[in-house]
């Protein structure tokens, strides 16, 4: 399948209903490897939907570590062939020795989720504090938030396979971006705030997924105070959204959600 730029693909398909069938279109969510290299060294493959590839490289580059900012980042060069996509980054030397380093302690370490951590101490204390107070005016806005996610899900509407990460101030959405992959449409989201220089402290995310340990990881990398989501969270995501400062809010449907963290002034009001 060749990537297109909105990450969607039109085939032919056999429906079938009781005793009856009929050939029609289907829109399928594109899938695609996306390899991230680093200065000549391949770091990364993900399989990702080939949308918004530029701002999917940055945001990792900066939900991973890699990059403290996008001064870092000194060029980026996108590739296609029948294989995949490349995207070639030239970052700085500070960056570039700190992403070797990393790559020694992952090799050998194969079928591991967590490559690069050598202790579960080090996972532990791996995540960077929040200095981004989340305030009971951003749960209040988590509802209205929620009821916009629908009608700018453009790939969801045709595919019914993505998922969505927006950001949102004052209770509106003001971006949303969407992916095969949850942590793709994360990384996406936050390359596109990095690139535009918005102040993180400002607004929250809204994820159409359930809420796991690398989105809460991802989400503090960049100071974001508020993570809500619509579906379930994990005991882990709950654990490092505690250690690092990040108010959680899962369940997140019609006028209710589930707090999972602590924020100021809700803790005896509700």
């Amino acid at each position: 399948m060749t990537p297109n730029s909105h990450g969607v693909e039109t085939l032919q398909v056999q429906r079938f209903n009781k005793t009856e069938s009929e050939s029609v279109l289907d829109n399928i969510v594109q899938e695609h490897p996306i390899a991230l290299v680093y200065n000549g060294i391949s770091h990364a493959v993900m399989m990702a939907t080939p949308t918004d590839i530029d701002l999917f490289a940055k945001g990792f580059s900066l939900s991973e570590g890699i990059l403290k900012s996008l001064k870092e980042l000194y060029a980026l060069d996108i590739h296609q062939n029948e294989l995949g996509t490349t995207v070639e980054m030239t970052i700085s030397s500070r960056a570039f020795t700190a992403l070797k380093e990393h790559r020694r302690m992952m090799v050998g370490r194969t079928g591991c989720g967590l490559c690069g951590i050598e202790s579960l101490e080090q996972f532990h204390l791996d995540i960077p504090k929040i200095t981004t107070q989340a305030s009971r005016a951003w749960l209040e806005q988590i509802p209205n938030a929620i009821s916009q996610l629908k009608n700018q899900q453009e790939i969801t509407a045709l595919t019914g396979g993505a998922h969505a990460a927006a950001w949102v101030v004052d209770g509106q959405i003001l971006a949303l971006f969407e992916d095969v992959g949850r942590h793709n449409a994360l990384d996406k989201l936050l390359g596109y705030l990095a690139q535009q220089n918005y102040d993180t402290s400002l607004g929250f995310v809204v994820m159409t997924s359930r809420a796991s340990y690398e989105l809460i990881r991802k989400c503090a990398q960049l100071n974001i105070g508020l993570l809500a989501s619509i579906s379930a969270p994990t005991s882990m995501a709950i654990r490092l959204a505690k250690k690092s400062g990040l108010t959680l809010a899962s369940f997140c449907r019609g006028d209710g959600f589930v707090l999972y963290t602590e924020v100021e002034n809700t803790k005896n009001n509700g």
